[in-house]
């Protein structure tokens, strides 16, 4: 009697990890719209500092690379030392380069409200309509700090994509489309950039965040130059496919990411109260 229970409870088992499996496998499959493939990266630069302009586009297009800038205007926006003009963020999107939205003036998500947010996001796509930029179709939370009101208002304004932190690959078979986590770029250990960066296999994209090249206005999130030049080199060098966030639409459909996978906050906010900026 007791070998028959193990069998039947065995057998019961077997079957629910089927059923999920399943499950699993035809969300996947109903997301995505091709094939993710190894070594793909979507780079992000955050807070429209100055050397975006004068740093990090060259580089990108020495070697093909795209690249989405998320714009904010802090305080102290028209010091041009440390931060882009509108000239410059126009001039990066005739490059090819895709410009996103980072709130208006940094504001966290969670400290505003719907109506707050919607105002927020409004000022820097007014600001791209001025500068005959394209309206922007993917947004970066500040701070990486993310509330789920926000979904709606992103929804409600037709944003594709929305990235996070955590420290972990994007999956696109299970990560909300507002939830895409990343990876935090900066100081001098490039030991944990290039594991980072490896990540971008069996299914998994990886997603950089990277401030300035250096961050003369936020110097705790700084990328040296030299580094930079080895992390970008280092993917051209292995056969990286390298794009921008607005890009991931090749690979995912958006839409039926959002009615298909759960929001999971705690998995793209971990480990990133001990850090500062974005």
């Amino acid at each position: 009697m007791i070998s028959i229970y193990k069998y039947r409870i065995s057998k019961i088992i077997f079957v629910a990890i089927f059923i999920l499996l399943s499950a699993s496998i035809k969300t996947f499959g109903q997301v995505l719209k091709k094939p993710i493939p190894n070594h793909l990266v979507i780079l992000t630069f955050d807070d429209a500092v100055s050397t975006d302009y004068t740093v990090i586009a060259p580089i990108l297009k020495k070697y093909g690379f795209g690249g989405t800038f998320f714009i904010t205007e802090f305080p102290d926006f028209k010091n041009k030392h440390d931060y882009l003009s509108w000239e410059q963020i126009k001039k990066l999107h005739e490059m090819g380069f895709e410009i996103g939205n980072h709130t208006a003036h940094h504001h966290h998500v969670p400290g505003m409200n719907r109506k707050k947010f919607t105002k927020s996001l409004d000022y820097i796509e007014r600001k791209c309509r001025k500068y005959d930029i394209p309206k922007p179709v993917d947004f970066a939370y500040p701070g990486w700090r993310v509330a789920s009101y926000g979904f709606k208002v992103l929804k409600k304004k037709g944003y594709w994509f929305a990235r996070a932190g955590g420290n972990r690959p994007y999956n696109p078979g299970k990560d909300y489309p507002y939830l895409i986590p990343s990876y935090n770029v900066g100081g001098l250990d490039s030991t944990q950039v290039m594991h980072a960066i490896r990540q971008a296999k069996d299914g998994k994209i990886v997603v950089l965040t990277i401030h300035g090249v250096p961050d003369f206005a936020h110097p705790w999130v700084t990328t040296p130059p030299h580094l930079f030049k080895k992390y970008m080199r280092y993917m051209h060098d292995h056969d990286y496919k390298v794009i921008a966030l607005k890009d991931l639409k090749k690979y995912v459909d958006p839409q039926k990411a959002l009615r298909k996978l759960t929001p999971h906050i705690n998995d793209n906010i971990q480990n990133i109260q001990k850090k500062k900026g974005s």
